[in-house]
């Protein structure tokens, strides 16, 4: 779990062989993303990355 800009964000990690899956996920909408990286990469890095992604696609939502 995870605090952004928009409220709590729930991450969650599924390995797919050698990558790593995270998906974000807003608490208030339900609006889910996800990212892909490398199983031994920075698992800091592709939350930052996820997060963001999320926010964007709020963002895109509440222009709607």
């Amino acid at each position: 779990m995870r605090e952004s800009k928009s409220g709590t964000v729930y991450l969650e990690y599924i390995r797919i062989g050698q990558q790593l899956k995270i998906n974000a996920i807003d608490e208030t909408t339900g609006i889910e993303v996800s990212v892909f990286g490398p199983l031994q990469g920075s698992r800091t890095e592709l939350q930052t990355i996820a997060v963001k992604k999320l926010q964007r696609r709020l963002e895109r939502e509440k222009a709607t």
